[in-house]
Formats: C-alpha cells, sequence, structure tokens
C-alpha cells in the first residue's frame, strides 16, 4: 500500500528532509539578498507593533507569509536564524510532500522512480534557491499541501473539507499565483462532483467557500475588504503585469521545436509494434532531457547553462497539458486534473517575472509533472521507467547543482562578490553578507543607537537593509521599500508625507547591493525629500540628513 510506510520509506524521508534542509542552512551560510530580505523583516516587524497592511500603510502582497515571520518573531524574538530555520523546515518538508504525491502517481510498483525524482529537490526544493522567509516559496509548499490532500479527497468528508481549506491558502501566501490555482482547481472539483455526481467532493466546495468566507470576514473586520483588493489586485496588476506576448515568449524558443520533435518520435517508437526501436525511442525522449548536461561542457557561462536547464519547463509544461487533454478523453477524473491545476499555478507564477525570474521556488510542482509525464508514457518495465527517472535526476542533480552553486538566480544583486563578512548584532544572528554592506549598515546602527532619539521619525533610501527589525524602532513612514511595486507616491506626494509625518531623519545608501537601483524616479525622489533635510553625516556607505 502506499500509504503505509516501511522502514526504508522512513530512511528515505529522512534523507530527503535532511539534505533539503541543509542546502538551505548552507545557503543562508554565504548567502543574503539584503532586499528582498529586509523587505519581509521590516514589513513583519511593523506587523508585530500592530500596524495594519492595506490599513495603515499600502502593501502589494497577500498576508500569511508576513503574518508567520511576524508570529515567529512575537514568540522567539528578533533573531534571524530562526527565520533560517523556519525556511529549512519549510524546504524539507515541501520534498517530503514533493516525493510521496510523485510516488502516488507514478504507483508503488515503481518506488525507486517516485525517490529519484525527488532527489534534485535536495538542491531545487522551494526554498533552496531563494533561502530567506519568501512568499512564492511558501505559496509552492501550500500548493504541494493542497495535491497531496486532493489525491486523498475521497477517503471521507474530513479529507474532502480540508482540500477545500487547502486550495484556498495560495491565494492569501501569493495572490498571481493563489487566485489561478484556486479558480482552475475548484472548477475543477466542481465539474467532477457534478457530471460525475460524485458526492464525496460536496464537502471539499464546501471548505473552500467557508474559507473564503471567513478571509472575507477577517479582513472586513481588520483592514477592510476594498483596501485589500485595491493593494493586492488593482495596484499590483497596474505595476507588474506582463503582456500576453511577454507571457508566450517561452514557448518561442527554437530549442523548443526539437525537443519536442525528439519527444514525440521517441513516443511513437515506443509503440509495442516496433520493439526493435524501443531503444532509439528511449534515447530520444531522453535527448532534450540531456541537453543541460551537454551545456554544461560547452559553456563556462552562467547565463547560458541556466537557459538550457529552464528550457526543460516550456518542454514540460507542453508534454504536461497534452497528456492531460488526451486523458480526459477517456473520462473526467480528478487525478487527471491535478497537472491541469498545477499548470495553472505555474503559469500563474509566470505572472510575476516571467520563466527566468519566477521558477525559483516551483521546481517540485516540475517535478510532478515530469512524474506525471513518465506514468503515461508507455514504459512498460519498472526498470525502463527507474532508469528514465535516474537519468532525468542525474541531470537535474548536476545542472541544478551548478545552477544553485553559481547563484545565477540571485545575479540580480552582488550576492557572490567581496569578502564574507557576519553580522555583530544579536538580532542578526546567523546573517552573512559578502562585501562591504553589513560592516557598513553596522555603522548606521551605532550612528543611530548614539544620535537619533528613538522617537524620532526616519526614512532609509531605499530601504535594503533590515533596519527597523534590527533596532526594534517604529516606523512612522508609509513606505519601507522604494520599488515601483511597493510604492505607490509620486515625489511630490512623498514630501508631503514627511512633512504631514514629521519625519525628522533621511537615510541615503549610496552603495547598493542590488545591482540596478530601482527606486521610481530616484533623481526626482530624492530632490523632493531633500529639500527639507540638510546633511548631518557621511558615512562609509550612507549619507545621513538631519531635518532643517
Amino acid at each position: 500500500m502506499i500509504n503505509r510506510w516501511g522502514i526504508r520509506d522512513f530512511v528515505v524521508a529522512l534523507a530527503l528532509f535532511a539534505a533539503t534542509a541543509g542546502t538551505v542552512v548552507w545557503q543562508n551560510a554565504h548567502v543574503t539578498v539584503l532586499w528582498d530580505l529586509s523587505y519581509v523583516l521590516d514589513s513583519s516587524y511593523r506587523i508585530t507593533l500592530g500596524q495594519l497592511p492595506y490599513h495603515d500603510f499600502p502593501f502589494a502582497h497577500a498576508p500569511l507569509t508576513f503574518l508567520i515571520q511576524a508570529a515567529i518573531i512575537k514568540l522567539t524574538g528578533r533573531v534571524f536564524w530562526h527565520h533560517i530555520v523556519y525556511c529549512a523546515v519549510i524546504g524539507g518538508l515541501g520534498t517530503l510532500v514533493a516525493w510521496r504525491i510523485a510516488l502516488r502517481i507514478l504507483g508503488e510498483k515503481v518506488w525507486a522512480t517516485s525517490v529519484l525524482l525527488a532527489m534534485p529537490l535536495a538542491f531545487l526544493g522551494v526554498y533552496g534557491i531563494f533561502p530567506h522567509p519568501n512568499y512564492d516559496c511558501d505559496s509552492a509548499f501550500a500548493i504541494l499541501v493542497a495535491i497531496w490532500l486532493l489525491q486523498r479527497a475521497t477517503r471521507g468528508p474530513l479529507w474532502s473539507f480540508a482540500v477545500g481549506i487547502a486550495i484556498v491558502l495560495p491565494l492569501f501566501f501569493k495572490q498571481n499565483i493563489g487566485l489561478p490555482f484556486l479558480v482552475v482547481t475548484l472548477c475543477g472539483i466542481f465539474a467532477v462532483a457534478v457530471l460525475r455526481r460524485d458526492k464525496s467532493l460536496i464537502p471539499a466546495i464546501v471548505g473552500a467557500a467557508s474559507a473564503l468566507s471567513t478571509a472575507a470576514l477577517l479582513l472586513h473586520a481588520t483592514v477592510g475588504i476594498d483596501n485589500y483588493i485595491q493593494w493586492t489586485i488593482r495596484f499590483p496588476a497596474q505595476r507588474r503585469i506582463p503582456s500576453l506576448g511577454a507571457m508566450i515568449d517561452i514557448y518561442r524558443d527554437p530549442t523548443l521545436l526539437w525537443m519536442i520533435a525528439s519527444v514525440a518520435i521517441g513516443l511513437a517508437l515506443l509503440h509495442p509494434r516496433l520493439m526493435r526501436a524501443r531503444s532509439l525511442g528511449i534515447c530520444l525522449l531522453l535527448a532534450p532531457f540531456l541537453w543541460p548536461l551537454a551545456a554544461l561542457f560547452q559553456t563556462n557561462d552562467a547565463d547560458d547553462r541556466a537557459s538550457s536547464l529552464l528550457a526543460l519547463w516550456p518542454l514540460t509544461l507542453i508534454l504536461a497539458a497534452v497528456i492531460s487533454v488526451y486523458k480526459l478523453r477517456k473520462g473526467l477524473d480528478l487525478q487527471y486534473l491535478i497537472p491541469i491545476f498545477l499548470l495553472a499555478a505555474i503559469h500563474g507564477a509566470f505572472l510575476s517575472q516571467q520563466l527566468w525570474g519566477s521558477t525559483y521556488a516551483n521546481w517540485p510542482l516540475l517535478i510532478l509533472l515530469i512524474a506525471g509525464n513518465i506514468a503515461a508514457a508507455r514504459l512498460e518495465t519498472k526498470w525502463m521507467a527507474s532508469t528514465f527517472a535516474g537519468v532525468i535526476a542525474t541531470v537535474l542533480l548536476v545542472a541544478g547543482g551548478f545552477y544553485i552553486t553559481s547563484e545565477d538566480r540571485l545575479s540580480y544583486a552582488a550576492v557572490t562578490e567581496g569578502t564574507l563578512s557576519h553580522s555583530t548584532h544579536p538580532e542578526l544572528a546567523g546573517m552573512s553578507v559578502r562585501g562591504p554592506y553589513l560592516p557598513h549598515f553596522e555603522e548606521l546602527l551605532t550612528f543611530a543607537s548614539k544620535n537619533i532619539p528613538q522617537s524620532d521619525g526616519l526614512i532609509l533610501v531605499n530601504g535594503e537593509d533590515p533596519f527597523y527589525y534590527t533596532t526594534g524602532r517604529t516606523p512612522q513612514f508609509p513606505i519601507l521599500l522604494f520599488d515601483p511595486t511597493t510604492q505607490p507616491y509620486s515625489p511630490s506626494q512623498l514630501r508631503e508625507l514627511v512633512q504631514a509625518r514629521n519625519i525628522r531623519w533621511l537615510v541615503v545608501k549610496r552603495e547598493l547591493q542590488i545591482k540596478e537601483d530601482p527606486t521610481p524616479d530616484r533623481a526626482a525622489t530624492l530632490a523632493a525629500l531633500v529639500q527639507d533635510f540638510a546633511i548631518n553625516q557621511r558615512l562609509a556607505g550612507y549619507d545621513v540628513y538631519r531635518r532643517r
């Protein structure tokens, strides 16, 4: 039975969890992306102070990741390594859940195949590439849990009801991922319940309705529904939603043509009447998946290697879509719809930063689609299935290992340049940053503790450092991070807010870790802000201004 754990299951579970969690800890030991991390920590900290997002300050993200981090701060204090532990645990659990889902897709007879496919997630798990608290990563984990429950939806009404709740949760981690997933999954459940008269799924519909109603009531009672919709739906759609052309651009890659042709011919050669061509068919099926491995020997450029690895995404998505539609010809079945639910979530993620920027947390979802594709292929023996999975796993382990060690996905920040520094502040215990950024920040912290009263309001441009989290000060300005996705104000409006909030200090960071400063209208913004301030101190990395 798939649901009955044996000794081998516990051994594999422990190994997968330890390897994935270890990767997250190792990543945090030498990589810190200040831009993203500071926003999460400072925003979560201000929530612990009673400041309400969407109501007291503009906030373009769904709340659950920030509420979880706020709870960690409340329960254990402001200590950075506590958040590392959270990421390591969620990363390890994500790999375990993905493995068990893949096992159910493939079947107990090919148990080894599921283990092989799960192995690359030791590197490519939900928190493996970006190792700090993050809404995409949490959303991916929530989707894995929802799919795991969905596979067991017919066990009883409580299981089915839990499915309904679970498919709603990703919406409140990351809206562009969770909303497509919820809509498509709920429609699929409803279609199966109605067309197949499957009463076992009615509790799932009730569970989803209950979760949405409860969330709506909580939002209405705390921050206001209209505020929530404005800042999490309307505002992000204005700032970040890509064009249709940008969304389908990943399917225009010329290499995709030969990959699809190779897979199509390979599948044809696996027909029982073509037994002599079976070896050639398997080779053709594997050829696209060997491409990232070949690229390692063809180029030393990290971007080219990453592009070859990421090319597996559109191929796998197309195959999964075709296979799902083909299976549905046999009849409407909830298990046949699972790849479609995953496709909805993945394409929702692409709305943020398309293929290159949006896959980092979603590799477990890709593994599940690969598992479904292997299950659908005519691989008659478990040896063939395990061999096929073993080749893919080896490629993903090797190419994925190069991908994660090169930190290519994090190349938008200077995370691999300079000497590694470790924080001496107890609140930042466990933080390691390459370059001068941490020593500069700690100099600012020392200056602030001696010269800036705790009650004085201040602004940090562009908010790349976890200043409020580290110092325990209360943010008195609505903006923490000057970024197009989070900053809705014009330069003149910012100046008016500075005057209205009686902000007395302005801190401008001169050397950013992020390589391209995304501050909207930086020159105009600084010109508007400094009008009311005079230079007070020039630190190694910051200019500190005081209100005239």
